[in-house]
This record gives structure tokens, sequence and C-alpha cells, in this order.
């Protein structure tokens, strides 16, 4: 059975997080999160939310393994089990995470990378006045969606999750964007290749979980005068097919439940 929440819902949940208006096609917000941000900054909003983004982390891979995910579980308060969009691939589900629309509406309906048109959270962010920045590398898919903003790209050719983390490192500790959105493509690269629980592909998640609590460590280090919301938030799950390889697209409940997990920080007391 699909998760009854969609992913359509997170984009104006971390809109409202931030206090700031929701891109024009976003659906509701998503009532986990907006509850969780109510109470972890006390009525409060965040001021800075960086979103980290693995790709193609299952839910019943989160389940069936979860010594794996040990440093995602240790760092967060929430879990927000969602169902993403059809076709689940990577372009069309990160098309709607960032948009809050529906694949008909944001424009991407297959596995293609145009720039997306319609209002998305980095146009929203910007006409707040916020600063996003965006950390990616080679051709992947929210390295090319997304661009033609007034916003700070760091893309890294050919690259690496290596290159993107470093780079991730030196903004947070710099603080001069307020929304971070950052991509590793780790684990979905090698779960094609070796199946989504082969022991390569799940040494990937296990980085991607220890990615994730770097992220949450640095961000107590060096924001404390910040509200901080960090998430760990995959765009769509996989399966196995013949010859112990992996894939994903289809409308099945191992490529469509997801679940996000999310964890505040609220600024210190001077």
């Amino acid at each position: 059975m699909h998760n009854p929440t969609s992913l359509d819902t997170v984009c104006a949940a971390l809109t409202y997080a931030m206090g700031i208006d929701k891109p024009k096609q976003a659906a509701i917000k998503n009532q986990i999160i907006s509850d969780y941000v109510d109470k972890i900054f006390a009525g409060g909003k965040a001021d800075r939310v960086i979103m980290y983004n693995p790709d193609a982390i299952a839910q019943w891979i989160y389940e069936k393994y979860p010594q794996i995910f040990t440093a995602v579980k240790k760092n967060s308060d929430i879990e927000v089990p969602l169902s993403t969009v059809m076709p689940s691939v990577t372009p069309v589900c990160f098309g709607t995470m960032y948009t809050g629309a529906q694949p008909a509406v944001h424009g991407i309906q297959q596995y293609d990378k145009p720039v997306i048109r319609i209002d998305t959270i980095f146009d929203a962010l910007i006409r707040a006045g916020k600063k996003p920045a965006l950390i990616t590398y080679g051709r992947s898919s929210l390295s090319r969606i997304y661009l033609e903003r007034n916003m700070d790209y760091y893309q890294y050719e050919p690259g690496g999750i290596a290159d993107v983390n470093a780079r991730l490192m030196q903004v947070i500790v710099e603080d001069k964007h307020d929304f971070i959105a950052v991509y590793n493509g780790n684990y979905d690269a090698v779960m094609h290749k070796t199946g989504p629980e082969s022991i390569e592909a799940l040494a990937e998640a296990r980085l991607n979980g220890h990615m994730y609590s770097v992220i949450c460590k640095l961000v107590q280090e060096r924001w404390g005068h910040h509200n901080t919301l960090v998430g760990f938030a995959m765009d769509h799950g996989c399966h196995e097919i013949d010859d112990n390889n992996g894939s994903h697209g289809l409308d099945m409940d191992e490529d469509i439940n997801i679940v996000h997990l999310y964890k505040g920080f609220p600024a210190k007391e001077v």
C-alpha cells in the first residue's frame, strides 16, 4: 500500500518553516513537519534549512536495515512517511520536492532534465530576500532542473560526493546561505549495478547516514545562533531486477514509499 501523504506536501512545509510564502503551484504543507517546526522552535521560524538529498533510499531499505541508519535516527526527531510521484525517477521526483507540484504541473514527466519554469522553492526564497544554494555534481538531475535562478550553484565535473560534501562543510562554516540543498547520488549509482541489498550498496547508504550526522554536528558547532532545520530527504525508492541489478520508476510500493527524517536545532540563548 502506498503511503497516504504525497511528496508534494514537503515544499510548502519548508517555506512554512522559514516563514515565507509557498511557491504558487505548491500543494498544502505537510502537517507532521509544520507541527514539528512549531514545537521545536516554540512558535518561531527557522532562519536556516539544510536539505540533505540522498538518492533512491527506499522506505523498505530503511526499515529492513535499521543498523545502517543508526546515525540518521540518532540525529532525527521525526519520521515522515511519504509517497513519491510517478514515474518514480530522479528528475520527476526532485521536481515535485522543490516545487510542491505534481509532475503534470512542473512539466517533467519522464527521465529528462529540462529547466523547470514554474515557481519553485528557490524562487520563493529569492523573492523573500533569502539566499539559497544548490550543491551537486556531474550532470545529476538537481544540477540541471533548477538552473537559471539568481542563486549560488556549486557543481563539480565530473565530481563526486567527496567534492560535494567538502563544499557543503565550507558553505556551512561560511554561513552566508539561508537554504542549502545538497545531493549525494552514491547509493543510487551502486544500487543500479549491484542491487539494492548488496554489501556495496548498503555501504553507500551507511555513508549517507554518516554524512547526515556530520551535518547535524557541524550545525550544532557553528550555527548555535540560528534556528536550523535539517532534513534527510530522498527522492524515490528502488527494487531488485534480473541479474542482481537495481531499478526504479514503477508504480509499486518499493519505488514509491519513502520516509524523510528531520531535526530542528533551536538557537542557543546568549
